[in-house]
């Protein structure tokens, strides 16, 4: 693209009734770094043969006057709407919203928006939705949701436009992000060992869910490594009262651990609070650690909650890179990407 055609594509907006100024164009950008409008183009398009120091020097000129590219009429010359979909069926927005501000994130730089649609598990909802972003011409959609061992309720095969899968499940022949679920309980596991725990319990949600059945599999590998006993693992609901529960049983049944992993950390509150309530002191009688990282949760759990965070927000700013990636036509590896945890200690 030549440097008219550029401008073009940044050039002033209408103003708005009540403004007073109009926006900074890249005439202003170049009159202020002392240089013609063909180089200020070629560094702000990262184009053409300049040098670094030319092109950093006229971005930071950029961004000190407050220079952004004009979005409509950057669209209309690449033939993009520089909007991506995201399409949930979380609506309760636990894991969608980190997941949407990190790929918010990773797209800023891109002048690209996200328009978000959620549609519960409603398959006439879905369509409409999916429907409403492409004749928004979006230019690539991210589909995530609250399971990655389930599809979300509307098909996403042979669309004209680049589609990226995260926290649900996808095809073989795309690209799919999940957190490292096995990963990341181990973590959990090794931190109780490390703080001299010796008899550790595992409390988590359902057993036909494919993240319990990965982090109970990392739980009763790492206690057989370490040569430690490995009790049943206790499976019922994503709840605090069903830690709650599991914590009446095991002290019913005289099986006491001095560690528990928890599947989640709803159910490590419950877990906590059943505690307290037999005066089992955490973490001194008993270490606790959580997984999720939800902060709502585990910072106000007393005390606060060991955790583990499946790190949402950089998923979705790595999600993000991957459909800009996608949507220039560049190559990018299929399949399942497994993002790490990280173990967040407090006071557990």
């Amino acid at each position: 693209m030549d440097y008219t055609s550029w401008e073009s594509a940044f050039s002033r907006e209408e103003t708005l009734p009540g403004e007073l100024s109009e926006r900074i164009t890249i005439y202003d950008v170049a009159t202020a770094a002392g240089v013609s409008i063909a180089t200020a183009s070629k560094a702000l398009n990262d184009t053409g043969r300049i040098s670094a120091e030319t092109r950093i020097r006229i971005r930071e000129i950029a961004q000190e006057l407050g220079f952004r590219p004009n979005s409509l009429a950057r669209s209309l010359t690449s033939k993009r709407s520089f909007t991506v979909g995201l399409l949930t069926n979380d609506t309760y927005g636990r894991f969608t919203l980190p997941v949407m501000a990190g790929i918010s994130e990773g797209l800023i730089d891109h002048g690209v928006s996200v328009f978000l649609c959620t549609m519960e598990d409603n398959p006439e909802l879905a369509k409409v939705h999916l429907d409403a972003m492409l004749d928004k011409r979006v230019d690539g959609i991210i589909a995530t949701g609250k399971r990655v061992d389930k599809q979300l309720p509307v098909d996403l095969s042979n669309l004209p436009v680049p589609i990226v899968y995260a926290l649900t499940a996808g095809p073989d022949d795309a690209v799919t992000l999940v957190p490292d679920d096995w990963q990341g309980a181990r973590e959990a596991v090794v931190h109780l060992i490390a703080t001299g725990r010796k008899r550790i319990a595992h409390i988590t949600g359902p057993a036909s869910f494919r993240v319990v059945q990965e982090r109970a599999a990392a739980f009763t590998e790492t206690l057989k490594s370490a040569g430690l006993p490995v009790p049943e693992v206790k499976h019922g609901s994503w709840s605090e009262l069903w830690g709650h529960q599991a914590i009446e049983q095991l002290w019913d049944a005289g099986g006491r651990p001095d560690g528990i992993f928890c599947g989640n950390d709803q159910i490590a509150r419950g877990v906590v609070d059943a505690l307290r309530e037999r005066q089992v002191r955490v973490p001194v009688d008993v270490s606790i650690v959580g997984f999720d990282n939800w902060e709502i949760v585990a910072e106000q759990t007393r005390p606060p909650l060991t955790t583990i965070d499946m790190n949402l927000k950089e998923l979705g700013r790595q999600a993000g890179q991957v459909l800009v990636r996608l949507v220039n036509g560049d190559q990018v590896e299929k399949g399942l990407w497994k993002l790490p945890c990280t173990l967040v200690v407090r006071g557990s």
